[in-house]
């Protein structure tokens, strides 16, 4: 005889985005690409299994691994600079990115991958344990896992953390309402400016990326940063660079940062040449020529732009080198002192960092 813990632990890997079908196979709300599903099968994200006529999720409670890391490396640079952040990932996605440069994870198929097993209720326990300000759903895109990742959100604002998503943003109406009702920052990566990008190397479209990052900025309260990785002669032209900071500049505001990545080769794209630094740094003039007011570049060693101004007197106010912060001048309530602009973002006293370090660790089990 079932109990009602049993009945719960079953009811959990139910997924909450899909409807059946007149001829028997089930359709995924996830996402836009709207899988319809035959008995026994995945969808492309290879997580999401029509098993009796009903939406299985393979991966809730299993993870890829779990790391403590700075906050900026998410990156997120203005949300809590300093503080730290608890880390982790599924397996699978819901694009096709021939760059991808986390394939081992997103494109598994291997679920002996998923050797760490969590509830939500764990994973908010061990955050809270090593004195993390927030928990990161990444590695692969928590919009795959985003029950998993809602219930997670739910167990760590009980114990007062914050949640962070690192996602490229392709998700469904629906599912995005109740998805980031649930997360207090976001990196979105806007991949290209263009659909023949999307199309070309993530098999997907431009436009629900662009939705996404509309309903985040002015229907949430989910900060928003975003990140773009530059790989040369494919998303790397002045005029594109031009066009993508022009819309962000429009249609989002100037004061939602930036990050301008460097591509490595790797995954299907191992003959691309890796990013010059010189690219990262014309599409940061051209951003910030735009009008946006806090511009970054990444994977690349690049203090000034790892460093946050003040976009009226021009003072350097969060003075970085990678993830690790050498001076910090903003007043606890995110003010520039020496002119007094309020610097867009969530911050509070600073009295230390996390520093650059990334240290794996295991779940707290200790029940409390």
């Amino acid at each position: 005889m079932k109990t009602a813990e049993s009945n719960y632990a079953e009811s959990k890997y139910l997924g909450r985005y899909w409807h059946a079908l007149e001829d028997g196979r089930i359709q995924c709300d996830l996402c836009p690409r709207d899988c319809k599903l035959h008995e026994g099968q995945r969808g492309l994200c290879f997580v999401r299994q029509n098993i009796g006529g009903q939406m299985i999720l393979t991966t809730y409670g299993r993870s890829s691994g779990f790391c403590i890391d700075p906050i900026e490396k998410k990156p997120l640079n203005h949300f809590y600079p300093g503080s730290s952040v608890f880390s982790f990932g599924t397996a699978g996605c819901n694009l096709a990115c021939k760059f991808c440069q986390n394939w081992d994870i997103s494109k598994a198929k291997d679920m002996d991958r998923l050797m760490d097993q969590a509830s939500p209720q764990e994973i908010a326990r061990t955050a809270e344990h090593y004195g993390c300000k927030s928990v990161a759903f990444t590695y692969n895109d928590p919009v795959i896992f985003a029950e998993y990742a809602m219930d997670a959100a739910d167990a760590s604002h009980a114990r007062g953390l914050k949640t962070v998503a690192v996602t490229a943003g392709y998700i469904q109406p629906a599912a995005r309402r109740d998805f980031y009702a649930k997360m207090d920052a976001a990196n979105v990566d806007l991949k290209g400016f263009t659909d023949e990008f999307y199309l070309k190397l993530c098999a997907g479209h431009l436009q629900p990326v662009l939705d996404t990052l509309s309903y985040i900025h002015h229907e949430t309260q989910c900060w928003l940063e975003i990140t773009t990785l530059l790989i040369p002669g494919q998303n790397d032209s002045d005029q594109e660079i031009t066009n993508l900071s022009q819309w962000i500049a429009k249609e989002l505001g100037p004061e939602v940062p930036l990050h301008f990545s460097a591509f490595h080769p790797d995954y299907k794209m191992m003959d691309t040449p890796a990013t010059p630094s010189a690219t990262l740094g014309r599409a940061r003039k051209i951003a910030m020529d735009a009008g946006l007011h806090y511009v970054y570049t990444g994977n690349v060693h690049d203090p000034a732009g790892d460093t946050t101004y003040c976009p009226s007197c021009k003072a350097a106010l969060i003075e970085r080198d990678w993830y690790q912060i050498n001076a910090y001048h903003l007043d606890d309530t995110g003010h520039c002192p020496h002119c007094g602009t309020l610097i867009a973002g969530h911050f509070e006293h600073f009295s230390g960092q996390f520093g650059r370090q990334c240290i794996p660790v295991g779940i707290h089990l200790q029940r409390t």
